[in-house]
């Protein structure tokens, strides 16, 4: 029986399965030893099926010693967010009307998380329908933060980056519109990545052309992510938007160095957000670590004027198409901010939305010329630390009001109607041990190079 642990790395996990050091089944026994542990508590995990896992890990073993060839995620147990369709599998959306649903497809993603042969054991809690950065629903109930239980796991992927910080599962798959993979990532200290547009394909989709949510990996680290990334990305047929690049690319080992990169840091975007003071200090904190990597470093930010009406745009406009008709139907099975945010999209016209995609092109251009003259802009991921699970969302910031569920998630959505990709690391703490991410943005279409850039900090700030 090897020393591997479920806290050792995703990599050390898989290749160890692979050289037959620990069997996946003993693998499963070890992580279900801590679902145990710390799952009643936590609330990460949902859906989970022992008994199914137990007959999966078997398969694996079996494929083994037949000298079968086996995927790069091969014995690794992996539970699904719970708003990604995964066939035969309770999928619920976080949502009351789809308590009792099992759908009979694997959704892309969930394709080819299963073909690379992880041992599925259930699904990762959400906020009803993904929508808001705390994970709560009247399904499963409130998912708490590792590092302190009275505090959010934010979301929507809480339940993916409770369960990983835990060591409840190795690896975890998200989804990204206003910041549902860097948010939680922040709040759990774990790393989670917003690929670039079209870098992992989604199938099925209401509308394949709409470009705001992504799905993507998340990891304890970014060698692993790297390895979750390299299963997820690559075109499909089913894909239109699909960016052509294969997965492979994004496989560790990962190199890249901070050493004669150009780093724009900003704390507020140029005062466009309002940020918790501590979060800033630490977020601005970046820049010496960066320069004594080799970094040249200065004081920039790109200029965003119109996200906040582009995102909030488009985010309702998608709300009202995909929920508009089932919140008629059934008006008191939303959540009231979910309901608004619907509701809002009914009294939009045609100008408003062209209006948001013309914002939305000049926002690309803009952050096209700006990374001309930086290879990588850093800012806060989240404006606030985790803040108590017993509130929906921070109401103020520093004093400053915030009206809406939205208001604290501008330093996420700001960048998410850019299409560059973006990822989240774990940098600091807050005098009350509170975990806290460094967003890291590079140009879209160089999501190696933003890899390769994570880990050199991750080994910067680790050494």
């Amino acid at each position: 029986m090897t020393a591997l642990t479920v806290d050792s790395t995703a990599r050390d996990q898989a290749a160890a399965v692979r050289r037959r050091e620990i069997s996946a089944r003993e693998l499963l026994d070890l992580h279900l030893e801590r679902i145990a542990e710390r799952n009643p508590q936590l609330n990460a995990i949902v859906s989970l099926d022992e008994e199914r896992a137990r007959s999966g890990a078997a398969a694996a073993d079996e494929a083994l010693a037949a000298g079968r060839e086996v995927g790069p995620l091969h014995g690794l147990p992996f539970a699904f967010k719970d708003t990604h369709a995964v066939a035969g599998w309770r999928t619920t959306y976080g949502s009351v009307l789809y308590a009792d649903h099992v759908p009979d497809h694997d959704e892309l993603i969930v394709e080819r998380v299963r073909r690379a042969g992880v041992v599925t054991i259930g699904k990762t809690n959400v906020p009803e329908f993904a929508a808001g950065s705390h994970t709560f629903n009247r399904v499963f109930g409130t998912t708490l933060n590792p590092v302190d239980p009275s505090r959010s796991a934010g979301g929507s992927s809480g339940g993916a980056a409770a369960a990983l910080a835990s060591g409840m599962v190795p690896l975890a798959d998200g989804s990204d519109m206003g910041g549902s993979l860097r948010n939680p990532a922040s709040f759990c200290g774990v790393v989670g990545l917003r690929p670039s547009l079209g870098r992992v394909p989604e199938w099925p989709l209401y509308n394949q052309w709409e470009t705001t949510s992504v799905g993507g990996p998340m990891a304890r680290n970014v060698g692993d992510l790297a390895l979750l990334l390299s299963v997820m990305a690559g075109p499909d047929p089913r894909a239109p938007q699909a960016l052509g690049d294969p997965g492979a690319a994004f496989a560790p080992p990962l190199g890249g160095s901070l050493a004669g990169l150009r780093v724009a840091v900003s704390t507020d975007l140029g005062g466009s957000i309002e940020v918790d003071h501590e979060v800033a200090s630490i977020v601005g904190a970046s820049a010496a670590v960066l320069s004594s990597a080799g970094a040249t470093v200065t004081d920039a930010h790109p200029d965003l004027p119109e996200a906040d009406d582009t995102f909030r745009t488009l985010r309702a406009w998608h709300f009202q198409a995909r929920f508009g008709e089932r919140l008629a139907a059934h008006p008191d099975a939303f959540k009231q901010s979910l309901a608004d945010n619907i509701r809002a999209g009914e009294h939009l016209t045609g100008a408003d939305v062209a209006r948001a995609y013309a914002q939305r092109t000049a926002l690309a251009e803009r952050m096209r010329l700006f990374f001309e003259q930086h290879d990588l802009l850093v800012l806060p991921v989240s404006q606030v630390p985790p803040f108590p699970a017993d509130q929906e969302f921070p109401t103020e910031i520093n004093g400053r009001p915030m009206a809406t569920y939205l208001d604290w998630m501008r330093a996420a959505y700001f960048i998410t109607v850019t299409g560059c990709p973006a990822i989240s690391v774990p940098f600091g703490r807050t005098a009350g041990g509170l975990p806290v991410g460094l967003q890291l943005v590079a140009a879209h279409g160089r999501d190696r190079f933003l890899l390769e850039a994570a880990c050199a900090l991750e080994e910067t700030v680790s050494a």
